[in-house]
């Protein structure tokens, strides 16, 4: 049997977690979540560890989409709300893990869901927590993107499947072709995101080209 994983105690409210939360606050959440090991390291068990491991070694980008990252400048931190039990997470987190070892301006970090319920709550998604969300930030923390919890193809394949669950077990890992579209998915979500701050005039008279 895997090892039980304590509950995450909750921490402090966050000064400025208001509605909306401000720049501050969303800096304060980024700095306490993790990176993806040790996001992993800490709230997952061995046998949910293995299956983030196992997801993250079928996913490949191609060519042309590491070129792609390749080429973003602007720095842009993304925050993952994610848990590590929930199947959703583990055949998508591990995407933005090949995003950002191929792109060393996205700085990735991940917050456990439960962990800070103040600023959970501003990432729900019709209605509901959910998760993956990702969250993008300008280098000052201003929010650019809320987007989650499974992109078009993904919901797609779950219409297809005339699947039932919000968060599947991620027991049943999805098809090469699945996993390729979902990384498509996302990748354009990111690319969206470096082009609005690639060519916003606030950021490129702050911080220059």
């Amino acid at each position: 049997m895997a090892d039980a994983i304590m509950p995450t105690a909750l921490a402090a409210p966050i000064a400025g977690a208001g509605s909306p939360p401000t720049p501050g606050a969303w800096k304060t959440a980024f700095e306490a979540a993790l990176p993806y090991h040790d996001f992993l390291a800490r709230h997952a068990n061995p046998d949910q560890r293995s299956r983030w491991d196992g997801f993250h070694s079928r996913v490949s980008l191609t060519p042309p989409q590491t070129a792609l990252l390749g080429r973003f400048v602007r720095k842009m931190p993304v925050l993952v709300l994610a848990g590590a039990w929930c199947g959703d997470c583990v055949n998508q987190c591990p995407i933005f893990a090949h995003f950002a070892a191929a792109a060393p301006s996205i700085d990735l970090r991940f917050l456990d869901r439960d962990a800070r319920p103040d600023i959970a709550a501003h990432l729900k998604v019709c209605g509901g927590q959910r998760v993956p969300v990702a969250a993008f930030f300008s280098e000052d923390f201003e929010p650019v993107l809320f987007y989650g919890d499974r992109t078009l193809s993904a919901y797609r394949a779950a219409a297809s499947a005339q699947l039932g669950d919000s968060c599947a077990s991620g027991a049943a890992p999805p098809p090469a072709d699945q996993i390729a579209a979902v990384t498509s998915d996302w990748l354009e979500q990111f690319e969206r995101v470096h082009l609005i701050l690639r060519l916003s005039a606030r950021l490129r008279q702050l911080h220059g080209d």
